[in-house]
């Protein structure tokens, strides 16, 4: 299987790298000629361009979409002169109702992807072919989406050592709206609210002492802030709802410690304890 990545950041980049690794036929497109030259540095693609036309040389089974998420139906569309038609095309943004019924009314062999990896560090730098190991990565086929599609992109997910989730689009929107786009907007409330500390002395104090906890918290917070903006603009109407639950938590919580209503607010903390418990980024990998 001949695969095409266009866009080769953190997440292209190590899918190019794993793919690679892994045997297969792997063409690049980049914005930048330094990116391609360090990704075919590193032994991952067989060739690397800046123009998408330079793809129907290669002619790609598979094409991964790894620009931001407000470029994917813009390049989908580049691409579609320069492809054949059983090229199989994904993506890889956060957010898929906004993309996958319009890029497949645009490429019918379209299958949405969303590999639930990432780091702080963002681009080529940082791409490593271990960064899906044994982690979700969710396929949103339609139910007009052909067999064929998704059998490919399961090849793909397979190949980079990570496990096929498959989901609906409105549903993985709700979703991540909960476990990444939310903690995203949280981690930044508290970043800022730690800011506004109107002492100079206690707010480097904080800085000092800031420690694992404030770290595990914080980290995603200060991440890139584009990626925080494109989570916020197209999962809108699941993230409100998410933040405004997230409220309601936070409300009984400091109603709790306002009435000094100290074994109610440990059973509340038991009971997070109990569930945290259930969610797979507790869980020892086997």
């Amino acid at each position: 299987m001949r695969i095409a990545i266009v866009g080769l950041g953190l997440i292209g980049g190590s899918l190019a790298l794993k793919l690679s690794k892994e045997g297969y036929p792997v063409w690049g497109i980049s914005r930048h000629r330094a990116t391609c030259q360090e990704v075919l540095e590193r032994g991952a693609l067989q060739g690397c361009g800046t123009d998408l036309a330079q793809l129907a040389d290669f002619d790609p089974q598979v094409v991964v979409i790894c620009t931001p998420l407000e470029q994917v139906l813009v390049t989908l569309a580049a691409l579609v002169p320069h492809l054949s038609p059983q090229t199989v095309v994904s993506d890889v943004g956060s957010v898929k109702q906004p993309i996958v019924a319009p890029a497949t009314e645009l490429w019918p062999l379209f299958v949405g992807g969303h590999p639930m990896a990432g780091k702080t560090l963002q681009g080529i730098q940082a791409a490593e072919a271990s960064l899906f190991l044994g982690r979700p990565y969710v396929l949103t086929p339609l139910p007009q989406t052909q067999p064929q599609a998704v059998e490919a992109m399961k090849e793909l997910v397979t190949a980079v050592g990570a496990e096929v989730v498959l989901a609906d689009p409105e549903r993985h929107d709700q979703a991540v709206a909960w476990i990444s786009h939310l903690p995203v907007m949280i981690s930044a409330a508290l970043i800022a609210a730690v800011g506004q500390e109107e002492d100079p002395d206690i707010l480097e104090l904080a800085r000092t002492l800031a420690s694992s906890g404030f770290r595990d918290t914080s980290r995603v917070g200060g991440g890139i802030p584009q990626l925080g903006l494109e989570m916020a603009r197209h999962n809108q109407q699941a993230l409100l709802a998410a933040l405004r639950g997230y409220q309601v938590q936070l409300g009984k919580i400091e109603r709790l410690i306002e009435g000094e209503r100290w074994e109610e607010l440990l059973q509340v903390l038991q009971r997070t304890r109990q569930e945290w418990q259930q969610f797979r980024v507790n869980q020892t990998p086997s």
